[in-house]
């Protein structure tokens, strides 16, 4: 019996252990989780990571896009952007974009979200027009503001008239065209902006604002103490995706004002990206241009972030 005994238990100790269920259920989630994740890894390398890559190598080299040919440039196409007229109009061009469409889209979508987190009838109604422009299709939109600014039947010339005002030729005229275009982005952004300070509303404490009715706080009082405050993380966020975008714009400068508004008066840096890489194939200096988007974009978001996400991690 004894022998018996002595041979099963060199038997189970020869035996392979093996893994405990549990360590084997992790490998395989960690398996599907890999294979669940390969999508979108491969078309974030492939669509973002390479374009990058190429995108910093390319823009010290002289690239000859027809001929296949590449020659080493250094800083020679920096030297070239910087010394062009247009170019430098479109950085100020940008900057004069999105120092008026920032700030005023956010004052005002701030204002719609208080307006709206307050118990009125059909708030969600009004809560979907606000939104509405921001799923609609540039394009579109861009089209109904061509022809509320024509000279002539457009709806603001026909308004100013009924006031005695002779109105511009909104964008055809180069010291109106950049206003037109702000005015329809700013239009167009407030939606986004508000749905975001709108989900921040709803999540400051009620009781906060009890207290101040109890102290005899005024609504302006408690907006300024409570309210702005206590939104400083959707402020940051809010800032930081709107300065992108408002650096960004394309869309409605080149259907509003087709090759950069008249005498380039609405060239901004991305559409004369776009002239540089796909009307005059110059690839080199193309991500050159982007490179210093890039880095505008990177000190813009650390000034944002010194500024107005400094107690976003507090709160």
């Amino acid at each position: 019996m004894t022998t018996t005994l002595e041979s099963v238990s060199v038997a189970s100790a020869n035996r392979a252990p093996r893994p405990p269920r549990r360590r084997r259920l992790g490998a395989d989630r960690r398996r599907a989780a890999y294979l669940m994740l390969a999508p979108s890894v491969i078309h974030l390398v492939w669509w973002i990571g390479l374009p990058v890559v190429a995108t910093f190598g390319l823009a010290f080299t002289h690239y000859d896009v027809i001929a296949g040919t590449i020659q080493w440039a250094g800083l020679d196409n920096f030297r070239e952007i910087f010394a062009d007229d247009i170019w430098n109009r479109s950085i100020w061009h940008t900057i004069i974009f999105t120092f008026f469409t920032v700030p005023v889209a956010m004052a005002i979508a701030v204002f719609i979200a208080v307006l709206l987190n307050q118990q009125i009838r059909a708030r969600a109604w009004y809560r979907a027009a606000f939104f509405m422009p921001h799923i609609t299709a540039t394009v579109a939109i861009a089209l109904v503001w061509m022809w509320m600014f024509e000279p002539t039947l457009g709806l603001f010339n026909l308004l100013l008239d009924r006031v005695g005002v002779n109105g511009p030729a909104w964008l055809s005229d180069p010291d109106w065209a950049m206003p037109a275009v702000i005015l329809v982005s700013i239009w167009k952004g407030i939606g986004l902006k508000m749905l975001i300070y709108l989900a921040a509303l709803q999540n400051i404490p009620h009781d906060l604002y009890e207290a101040a009715d109890l102290d005899g706080a005024s609504g302006l009082r408690r907006f300024f103490a409570i309210t702005l405050p206590l939104l400083k993380p959707a402020t940051f966020f809010v800032f930081i995706v709107s300065m992108i975008d408002a650096f960004q714009v394309f869309d409605q400068v080149y259907v509003l004002t087709p090759d950069g508004g008249p005498a380039n008066s609405t060239t901004v840096m991305t559409y004369e990206i776009y002239r540089t890489a796909f009307s005059e194939f110059n690839i080199s200096v193309a991500c050159a241009q982007s490179l210093v988007l890039f880095a505008f974009l990177l000190v813009l978001t650390v000034i944002g972030r010194r500024l107005t996400g400094k107690d976003a991690d507090e709160a």
